[in-house]
C-alpha cells in the first residue's frame, strides 16, 4: 500500500510503498476514502523538517532537554545513534480521515466490515491507503453524511473540545482569533450554540468566509472596526470568551485577547501561538486562561486510546470518541457545514506535489482533502495476535552446521527504538550476516528498518517468516507482553531465537516457552542479557581473578523516572519496570558469582517503584540490587561493587573500572563510550547460529534469571524470601 511520509532530517516528502498494517485485537483495519490535511499542524511540521539542525533545536527546546539528559545517562555515541536514527527516519503525516472498515479485530462488536467510519489519531488516522485504528479512535458515520465531510471529524473534535473548554452560554459574545481551519469550525460551533461571534484574521478572504458561516463581523486584528464591533455587541463590556486559534511567533493574539475580553472573561488556547501573557492586563481583569487539549478527554492516555478502556459517562461526559461522534452528528444534521471550507481535493497519488504547493504558497487553502481510489489492489495481510520451572531434559535436535561462507539469515520481529539503535547497527555491518525480513504490525516502522539497514523484505505476516526455511534465526524485539508467545512460536518453527529481555512476564509464560523447547527439541535461545559481554566488565572480572570464599555484590541502578505516556508504565499489560529490566542486573550478578540464585528477598519503598532485591547463592554469596527511580538524573545509572577474599571490583557505569587487592588496576580515566556488550553478545549469537555450537548463555541460566526476576513480585506480595524451584 502507499503512505505519505516525511524524513524529518532532510525534509524529504515521499509517497512510499509500505506493508499493509495488521489488524490487531481491539481495533479495525480501515481503507481510506478521504483524509484531511491539517493546513496548520501538518504544514508546521513540514516547515520544521526543512530547517537546519540548529533551527530544529530552537523550535523544539523540549526535545533538546531530553537529548542532554540522554547524554548524561547513556553517553554521547549512544545518544547520537539514537537521535540520528529518529531524525533520519520516515515519519507519518495526517490524523483525520474517513474510510471503510475492511477487517474487524478481536474484541470489537460495534462495527462490521463494510461500515463507514471517521478515524482520529496521529498514529492511526494517517495519510495511507490502510490504517489500523483502535476502538476509541473511530466512530460510525451517520447515514447520509458524505465521506469527504466525515473526514473532518478529528479536526472538528479539536474545535469542539475548545468550545467546551470555553463553557459558552446562550446569548454570550465570543472573539475567535485566527480564522484558519480550526477557527472557522469554532465560529460555526459557537454560532450553533447561540453565541454571537466576532472573528479576527489578517486575511480578508478568511474573514469573508467566516461571516458567511455565521460570524457577526470579522476583520484585521489591527483594525479599529473590530474593537468598535465588540463594544457595540457587548455594551462596552468586552467579549465573554476569546478563542486563540492562531499560530506563529507573535504575541499579538494574547495581547488582543486581554484588551477585548470583559472582566473575569475566559481565554481558551486551542492553537499553538506565543503565550507571553501581559501580567497587568490579565491580572487586572482576573482573566481565566484555559487550554484545550486536542480532541478531548482520553487524549494521550494509552489505556483509553490503545487499550479501549472508556471513561464512565457519568464522570466524563465528553471523551475523544464522544466528541468525534457528536461532531459527525452536527454535520449530518446540518448544524455545521464544512463544504465551504474545502479549497481543494487532490488525488492521493498527487500527495507530494500537493504538500509542496501548500508549503510554497502556490495553493492557498483552508482545507485540503486527499481522495483515495475506491479499491486499491491487494488484501490486508494477517498479523499475529498476542495471547494471553524446570528446564526440559528431552533430547534436543542439534543445529545444522552452516558452510563457512554461507551468510546467517536473520529476521526481526519488531523494529522499535532499541532494535534500530542498539542491535541493527551492529548486525547491518557484520560480515556473514544477511538481514532477510523485518516484521512489524505498523507499516512505517518496517519500511524505515528496510530502508536504513538493508532488509531484503518487510511484512506484517509473521507466519510467512516462520515458515521460511531460509531464515536461520528470529530476533524478537517487541513490547514485553508479546515476548514469550513470539519466542514460543519461533522455537516451534525450528528457528534460533534472540529475544530481548524479559523472556516472560509470568510463570505461565515461562512454562509455555519451556514446553515449546520440550516439544520441539529446540533449545536455541538467547535472551538479551548483554552486560556480561561488556568488554570493560569482562576485563575487570579477569583482573579480579578467582575467589575462594563467598562474595558480597552490590548493584545500584539509578533507573530514573519515565516520561509521561511511556508504554513501560502500562503495568497491567507490560509488567512492572523491574519485571522488564531487572533480568539485566540479576544475570550480571549471577555471571560474576558463577552460579544461579537459590532465593530472592525483595522489599519496596512505600508509594514508588524503588526496590531492594537480595539474592542468595549456593556458596553463601549474596547480591543486593538497589533499583531506584527517585534518584538524581545526573548521577550515573549503574554502579557495581564485588567484594571477596580481600579484593574489590568496582564498575562505574561502564565508563571506568578498578580492582583493588594485593595489586591495583584502574582502567583508563579518559572518557569512553559506554559499551554495555551488545556488539559482543550479537557476535557470539551469530557465531553459535553459524557453527551450531552452544548458545552464548546456557538455557538453564536464562531460565534461572527469569525465574528470579519473577520471584521479586511474589516476594513483595508475601513479605518473605522466595526459594527458587530447582535451586542447588
Amino acid at each position: 500500500m502507499k503512505q505519505v511520509v516525511q524524513n524529518y532530517k532532510s525534509g524529504e516528502l515521499a509517497l512510499l510503498d509500505v506493508p499493509v498494517p495488521g489488524c490487531k485485537p481491539g481495533g479495525v483495519l480501515v481503507r481510506s476514502a478521504y483524509s484531511l490535511i491539517s493546513t496548520g499542524t501538518e504544514l508546521m511540521k513540514v516547515s520544521e523538517a526543512g530547517m537546519s539542525m540548529v533551527g530544529k533545536a530552537r523550535s523544539r527546546p523540549d526535545q533538546v532537554a531530553k537529548v542532554m539528559q540522554s547524554v548524561a545517562t547513556n553517553g554521547v555515541p549512544a545518544t547520537y545513534r539514537k537521535v540520528m536514527g529518529k531524525l533520519d527516519s520516515y515519519t507519518p503525516l495526517g490524523y483525520s480521515l474517513c474510510g471503510v472498515v475492511e477487517e474487524v479485530g478481536a474484541g470489537v462488536d460495534d462495527v462490521k466490515a463494510g461500515d463507514l467510519v471517521a478515524c482520529a489519531g496521529n498514529e492511526h488516522a494517517l495519510h495511507a491507503e490502510l490504517n489500523w485504528v483502535p476502538k476509541n479512535l473511530y466512530a460510525p458515520v451517520p447515514d447520509g453524511l458524505a465521506p469527504r465531510h466525515a473526514a473532518f471529524g478529528t479536526v472538528g473534535s479539536i474545535a469542539l473540545q475548545g468550545v467546551r473548554q470555553g463553557e459558552s452560554r446562550l446569548g454570550e459574545v465570543a472573539l475567535v482569533i485566527g480564522l484558519g481551519l480550526i477557527g472557522q469550525l469554532v465560529v460555526q460551533l459557537l454560532t450553533a450554540s447561540g453565541v454571537r461571534v466576532v472573528g479576527v484574521d489578517p486575511d480578508p478572504v478568511r474573514c469573508e468566509l467566516a461571516e458567511r458561516l455565521g460570524a457577526a463581523a470579522c476583520g484585521d486584528p489591527a483594525s479599529a472596526a473590530v474593537e468598535a464591533t465588540v463594544a457595540e455587541l457587548t455594551g462596552g463590556h468586552g467579549v465573554d470568551q476569546v478563542y486563540l486559534a492562531a499560530g506563529g511567533g507573535s504575541n499579538e493574539p494574547v495581547e488582543l485577547a486581554a484588551r477585548l475580553c470583559r472582566d473575569r472573561g475566559r481565554v481558551v488556547d486551542i492553537g499553538k501561538c506565543r503565550l507571553d501573557l501581559p501580567w497587568n492586563a490579565y491580572y487586572e481583569k482576573e482573566l481565566d486562561v484555559r487550554f484545550s487539549r486536542s480532541y478531548g478527554p482520553g487524549r494521550y492516555d494509552p489505556e483509553y486510546e490503545l487499550e479501549g478502556r472508556d471513561y464512565p459517562i457519568g464522570y466524563v461526559r465528553w471523551t475523544e470518541r464522544r466528541n468525534l461522534a457528536c461532531f459527525l452528528d452536527l454535520l449530518a444534521r446540518g448544524s455545521v457545514d464544512v463544504e465551504p471550507l474545502v479549497s481543494h481535493i487532490a488525488d492521493f497519488d498527487d500527495a507530494v506535489e500537493t504538500y509542496r504547493s501548500l508549503k510554497d504558497g502556490e495553493l492557498k487553502a483552508v482545507a485540503v482533502l486527499f481522495r483515495y481510489p475506491e479499491r486499491a489492489g491487494g488484501a490486508a495481510a494477517p498479523v499475529v495476535a498476542v495471547p494471553a520451572v524446570a528446564v526440559p531434559t528431552a533430547s534436543r535436535k542439534p543445529s545444522p552446521v552452516r558452510a563457512a561462507r554461507t551468510p546467517v539469515r536473520l529476521a526481526f520481529v519488531g523494529a522499535g527504538n532499541y532494535a534500530t539503535s542498539m542491535l541493527l547497527p551492529h548486525l547491518a555491518r557484520r560480515d556473514g550476516v544477511e538481514l532477510a525480513t523485518v516484521v512489524t504490525t505498523t507499516a512505517l516502522s518496517a519500511a524505515n528498518a528496510q530502508r536504513k539497514f538493508g532488509f531484503a523484505g518487510a511484512t506484517t505476516d509473521l507466519d510467512a517468516v516462520l515458515g521460511d526455511k531460509s531464515v536461520d534465526a528470529v530476533f524478537v524485539v517487541t513490547r514485553h507482553s508479546s515476548h514469550a508467545e513470539l519466542t514460543r512460536r519461533a522455537l516451534l518453527a525450528g528457528k534460533s531465537v534472540f529475544v530481548e529481555k524479559p523472556l516472560a512476564l509470568t510463570e505461565d509464560e515461562l512454562a509455555g516457552v519451556l514446553a515449546a523447547v520440550e516439544e520441539s527439541g529446540n533449545d536455541r535461545l538467547q535472551v538479551g542479557f548483554n552486560r556480561r559481554f561488556a568488554p570493560l566488565l569482562q576485563e575487570a572480572n579477569k583482573r579480579f581473578g578467582a575467589r575462594t570464599g563467598p562474595a558480597s555484590l552490590r548493584y545500584l541502578v539509578n533507573a530514573g523516572r519515565l516520561q509521561h505516556g511511556s508504554w513501560y508504565l502500562r503495568q497491567g499489560t507490560e509488567g512492572s519496570r523491574f519485571a522488564g529490566e531487572g533480568g539485566h542486573f540479576i544475570d550480571t550478578a549471577s555471571w560474576l558469582l558463577e552460579a544461579d540464585p537459590v532465593s530472592v528477598y525483595a522489599v519496596a519503598a512505600s508509594g514508588n517503584e524503588d526496590l531492594q532485591v537480595v539474592l542468595r547463592y549456593p556458596d553463601g554469596s549474596t547480591a543486593t540490587i538497589s533499583y531506584v527511580t527517585t534518584g538524581a538524573p545526573g548521577f550515573p545509572k549503574e554502579t557495581l561493587d564485588v567484594l571477596a577474599d580481600g579484593k574489590v571490583l568496582r564498575l562505574d557505569d561502564f565508563v571506568r573500572a578498578s580492582v583493588h587487592g594485593p595489586g591495583k588496576w584502574v582502567s583508563s580515566r579518559l572518557p569512553k563510550a559506554r559499551d554495555k556488550g551488545q556488539s559482543a553478545q550479537l557476535a557470539a549469537f551469530v557465531k553459535a547460529v553459524r557453527t551450531g555450537g552452544p548458545m552464548p548463555v546456557p538455557l538453564e541460566s536464562l531460565v534461572a534469571t527469569t525465574a528470579a526476576t519473577l520471584a521479586v513480585r511474589a516476594g513483595l506480595a508475601g513479605g518473605a524470601p522466595v526459594t527458587l524451584a530447582g535451586a542447588r
